[in-house]
């Protein structure tokens, strides 16, 4: 607890978090301008042409990249912010988005999506963002109430609910996968490695306003997870109400979960790497935690799709592969580190 010495105002916290986002803001510009065919920001200034084609590069940057950048930055965002959360009401260090059987709710429900051959829209979503949406969020509630008869909602009930409602989901996917027709099955198995693709504005902003506003409410109770994540007794010391705090952040943390994994597929180990970066660097405070995390989240996701979108050229890998190949072997350390019983919030 020796980063707790490092005394937080709200100026000090202004300027991290506005230092943070002008450093996002460069790097989306960057990654936007970032691909297989190069363009010119000076172009790009000039604005749209009177006739299509006459202006590429905005029509490049504008209608295909920078939707792409933004909602990779939106997925980071909410990622990583839930990761935060988690962690501290679960105490747990190895706590991410998809410890709770999220991963399996979604693709559950994108299975059911893609087999059913429904076809609408609403609000300018598809049937596979609509069924992993409610497959995720049906899962965590499932998982909450679950741990909460099992063992009124202490950390061990609700970690080893979401192992086997986890495994048990992942139990019916593989026997659907195995009776899916082949093109079924190429765009299910894409979907479940983790992609960014463009999505439209309309979608882009139902996204952001969900998520935005999910991350700011997790700040504003950020100050309680603080107690909770030092102890369930020490909270209540303080006049927290430890249950309470926990439905609310579990909720939350659900809702803006389950919009990344419907816009983006099922992307690991960002709710899991960049907390425990940003807690190296600033410390346990959840008020500097919750906002700087979820900036840091979404640089992490737009550099890991800009890469996976241009490292093999025309070829594209899903951005679930580069955040696994960053985040598999910092698991690993992590999880020889918990296992030796030191402490995470040293």
């Amino acid at each position: 607890m020796n980063f707790i010495m490092w005394i937080l105002t709200s100026r000090r916290l202004i300027l991290v978090i506005l230092l943070c986002f002008l450093i996002l803001l460069l790097v989306m510009v960057v990654c936007a301008c970032c691909g297989t065919q190069d363009i010119s920001l000076s172009r790009v200034f000039e604005g749209p042409s009177k006739l299509p084609g006459e202006n590429v590069d905005y029509e490049i940057f504008m209608g295909i990249r920078l939707p792409r950048v933004v909602l990779a930055a939106l997925v980071g965002a909410a990622l990583a912010s839930s990761g935060v959360v988690l962690q501290a009401i679960l105490r747990n260090p190895l706590a991410d988005p998809y410890i709770l059987g999220i991963s399996s709710g979604a693709g559950l429900g994108v299975i059911i999506a893609f087999l059913s051959g429904l076809s609408f829209n609403l609000l300018a979503g598809s049937p596979v963002a609509v069924f992993a949406f409610g497959g995720s969020l049906f899962t965590v509630w499932l998982v909450w109430l679950i741990g909460y008869f099992a063992g009124r909602l202490n950390v061990t009930s609700l970690l080893l609910a979401g192992v086997v409602v986890n495994a048990f989901f992942s139990a019916v996917i593989m026997f659907l996968t195995s009776i899916a027709r082949s093109e079924q099955l190429r765009a299910t198995v894409y979907w479940l490695m983790g992609s960014i693709t463009e999505k439209p504005a309309s979608v882009l902003g139902f996204s952001g306003v969900g998520i935005v506003g999910g991350i700011v409410i997790l700040f504003i109770i950020s100050n309680k997870l603080n107690a909770i994540s030092v102890g369930e007794n020490e909270a209540k010391s303080v006049g927290v109400d430890p249950v309470s705090i926990k439905l609310a952040a579990f909720s939350l943390t659900a809702f803006i979960t389950a919009i990344a994994v419907s816009l983006s597929g099922l992307i690991g180990f960002v709710g899991l790497v960049v907390p425990h970066g940003v807690r190296v660097v600033l410390g346990p405070d959840h008020r500097t935690l919750v906002p700087v995390s979820a900036i840091v989240g979404a640089i992490f996701l737009v550099s890991a799709d800009t890469l996976s979108r241009t490292v093999f050229g025309q070829e594209q890998l899903p951005v679930g592969v580069i955040t696994a190949m960053a985040g598999g072997p910092f698991f690993l350390f992590l999880l020889a580190k918990y296992c030796k019983g030191i402490s995470w919030l040293k």
